[in-house]
């Protein structure tokens, strides 16, 4: 294995381990975290900190095709920076998808 190889899994692991923490061990690893997950908030439903603005509904405007100025003229309680922390969010979120390996028969 090399020396970049060696990294990139280490760092794989340690991204895993947040995650299977749940949401709530992703947003405190970040220091200023502009999503949470809080169970008196939107059921626990990851949102934009300081709103009820859901990170699925930011990421499905941006699938729709709306631009970031769009999204920020929708909802002006948003920052820049929460639509690229929303979709950070997510990426990071569906990243660590297992995926059941097929055994020969």
């Amino acid at each position: 294995m090399n020396r970049a190889h060696a990294r990139f899994a280490a760092k794989r692991r340690c991204f895993g381990r947040r995650l299977r923490g749940g949401l709530r061990a992703y947003t405190e690893s970040m220091s200023d975290s502009r999503i949470v997950a809080d169970h008196r908030i939107m059921g626990g439903v990851p949102c934009v900190r300081g709103t009820r603005i859901p990170v699925a509904t930011i990421v499905g405007l941006v699938a729709q095709g709306r631009t970031a100025e769009e999204i920020l003229a929708d909802y002006p309680t948003l920052a820049a920076d929460d639509v690229r922390a929303a979709l950070e969010f997510a990426a990071m979120a569906v990243s660590e998808r297992q995926v059941p390996l097929r055994t020969s028969a």
